[in-house]
C-alpha cells in the first residue's frame, strides 16, 4: 500500500502551484497525495485576481476526516492565508510529531498579492516552534522572518541562523533570486550547507511549492535532511527545464515530465 503525504495549502485553479501541484508531485514520486485547502484563489500562472480564505474550522474538519481513513506519512504546509489557519496547521503538526513535515512560508504571490494576513507573520515562527522538520523561505520571506535584509549568501546564513533560533526548526533559505549563480543555504542548528545549481533563466510558476513537496517526499523515504534537500533541488532544477508555456506568459511545471538529474546540483561547505 502506498504511503500517504498530506499537503495543507491553497487552491490554484491552474494547477501550477498549491494543493493541486503538491498532490500531483506526491503521486509522481510514488505516494498517495492528500490535500487540505486553506484558501481558494482566482488566478492563472501570471496573476492572482482574488483570494478567498477558508475558516480555520474548515481546515480542522478536513484534517479530522482524513486522519480517520489514512495513516499520514508526511505533511507539507504551504499557503495558510490567515492567523487562524496558521494555528490550525500548527495543531495538525503537533498531532503528528513522528512524521516528517516541511513548511513553505507563503507570504506573497509572484505577482505581489498578499497571501498571508500581516497579523499572522509575527506569530509564524512561535506557533511552529519545534513542530516541523524544515522551513523553506525565499529571500523575501527569510527577510520578514529574520528581521534582516537578505541579499547575499552571508545574509542567508545569518537569516537561517536567526530563524532556527526562533523556531528550533532547520531552515533552507532559497537563493533563486540572488545575483549571479543561485545558491540555497541550509542551517540545521549545527552547521551550514550550500547547494549551488545552474540558473536556467525561465520564469516558472510554482517552483517553491514543487521544491518543498519534493523535499518532503524524500524525507518520507527515510533520506537524511541534507540529502533530501539536495534531491529536492535536483528535481526542481529539472522541473524548471521541462516546464511548459502557459497562456499567461509564465511557464508551468508538469510533474509527470519531471526527472531528477543529481549531477546538476553542487553541495559545498558554507
Amino acid at each position: 500500500m502506498k504511503k500517504s503525504l498530506l499537503a495543507i495549502a491553497g487552491h490554484d485553479p491552474s494547477g501550477g502551484a498549491g494543493v493541486l501541484l503538491d498532490v500531483s508531485l506526491f503521486e509522481r514520486l510514488g505516494f498517495r497525495g492528500l490535500g487540505i485547502l486553506t484558501s481558494v484563489t482566482a488566478q492563472n500562472p501570471g496573476r492572482v485576481a482574488s483570494v478567498h480564505h477558508l475558516p480555520a474550522r474548515a481546515v480542522r474538519s478536513q484534517y479530522r476526516v482524513l486522519a480517520e481513513a489514512f495513516d499520514i506519512a508526511g505533511i507539507k504546509v504551504g499557503m495558510l492565508g490567515t492567523a487562524g489557519n496558521l494555528g490550525a496547521a500548527a495543531r495538525i503538526l503537533s498531532a503528528n510529531p513522528h512524521v516528517p513535515s516541511v513548511v513553505d512560508p507563503v507570504f506573497r504571490s509572484g505577482s505581489g498579492t498578499a497571501l498571508l494576513e500581516k497579523e499572522a507573520r509575527p506569530r509564524f515562527l512561535a506557533l511552529l516552534r519545534k513542530k516541523a522538520s524544515l522551513l523553506t523561505p525565499n529571500l523575501d520571506e527569510a527577510s520578514a522572518l529574520s528581521g534582516l535584509r537578505v541579499r547575499t549568501v552571508e545574509d542567508m546564513k545569518e537569516a537561517s541562523r536567526r530563524i532556527f533560533r526562533s523556531s528550533l526548526v532547520p531552515c533552507l533559505v532559497k537563493g533563486g533570486h540572488l545575483a549571479g549563480r543561485p545558491i540555497d543555504v541550509l542551517f540545521d542548528g549545527k552547521g551550514f550547507r550550500a547547494f549551488e545549481h545552474p540558473r536556467i533563466g525561465r520564469d516558472v510558476h510554482g517552483t517553491g511549492c514543487f521544491l518543498s513537496s519534493a523535499i518532503l517526499a524524500f524525507l518520507a523515504r527515510g533520506r537524511p535532511l541534507e540529502e533530501a534537500c539536495a534531491q529536492g533541488i535536483a528535481w526542481t532544477s529539472q522541473a524548471i527545464r521541462s516546464a511548459v508555456p502557459s497562456g499567461a506568459g509564465r511557464m508551468i511545471i508538469t510533474p509527470s515530465r519531471s526527472r531528477a538529474r543529481p549531477t546538476e546540483w553542487i553541495r559545498t561547505p558554507c
